[in-house]
């Protein structure tokens, strides 16, 4: 995978190809989230995936010589922020999936780019133009044609929903602490220490709620195969390539290929989950991404 991400380098498409590297494997992580929520639950998977993931991490520092020491006037900022993502965005992501189609999982978690002028207007106190505000609506919008069905009634259970939206406000809850770290530390360093943070919260939970069932499962290839692309793909090497890309493209640029994670899930899933697509979702999907579209194009020309 080094000597892989080394040759892409040496091609003048390469941030093009692991930007949308990216977005693939956060589109899979939704597939892959539900094969493994059939042998463990939601809170042995994230504690599995993140500790995983930290290992990687550790390694690919070390590796490549980017280890950075936490000042100590910033341990408060990252036991926060770690609070909002790994422990809490990942605890809502995998109760909501749990629930919720991989499909409609992706959607929901891809309107977090679309409220993210909403949170830097009340943080931060940046303009919030109309064409941001009718970018929201035409993804509610979206979204309620997925979730309704033609008598009103919801084709989602309400409590994975309604995880899912409080995962997304979590992610731009953190969003803003993130901000405040990216001046001082790398992003690799910062997801590193985060994970690791993240684990020591989940373990107490795991061990109390979880290990019981846990110690009961018989790995197989399918389990193992999709913690470690979880692990390694969707927890380390999407965020490694999404903030090189966010470096070289700029925010704004980036976020506009975050449309592609809803439509990845949507294709994989038919063909691996076998889920069934009706009009109305396929229509959610389009109207959905569209939303998000109009929204980053106008924050590109501003």
């Amino acid at each position: 995978m080094v000597h892989l991400i080394t040759n892409l380098k040496n091609t003048k498409y390469y941030i093009y190809i692991i930007t949308i590297a990216s977005m693939l494997f956060w589109g899979m992580a939704f597939i892959w989230m539900k094969i493994v929520l059939q042998y463990y639950q939601p809170i042995t998977v994230v504690t599995l995936r993140i500790i995983f993931s930290s290992i990687f991490l550790m390694f690919y520092i070390r590796l490549f010589n980017k280890s950075q020491k936490i000042d100590r006037s910033d341990y408060k900022l990252f036991l926060i922020s770690a609070l909002f993502n790994p422990f809490l965005y990942f605890l809502l992501e995998s109760y909501g999936i749990n629930y919720v189609s991989s499909t409609i999982s992706a959607v929901i978690i891809a309107t977090i780019p679309l409220f993210s002028p909403v949170v830097a207007y009340f943080s931060v106190k940046e303009k919030l133009s109309i064409v941001n505000v009718f970018g929201i609506i035409i993804s509610f919008f979206g979204i309620i044609i997925m979730l309704v069905s033609k008598d009103l009634s919801l084709k989602a259970d309400p409590k994975g929903i309604l995880y899912l939206f409080l995962a997304v406000a979590s992610a731009l809850v953190y969003v803003v602490l993130l901000v405040k770290l990216t001046r001082k530390y790398s992003s690799v360093n910062i997801i590193t220490y985060q994970n690791l943070i993240g684990s020591i919260y989940f373990l107490p939970l795991f061990f109390y709620f979880d290990f019981d069932s846990f110690i009961k499962v018989t790995p197989n290839f399918e389990l193992i195969s999709s913690l470690v692309f979880l692990s390694v793909l969707c927890s380390s090497l999407a965020f490694i390539f999404y903030a090189t890309s966010i470096k070289q493209l700029g925010i704004s640029k980036t976020n506009i290929f975050t449309n592609l994670i809803p439509i990845f899930t949507a294709v994989f899933s038919y063909f691996i989950l076998k889920e069934y697509f009706t009009y109305g979702k396929i229509l959610g999907i389009i109207i959905v991404v569209f939303g998000v579209f109009v929204s980053q194009i106008n924050r590109k020309k501003t």
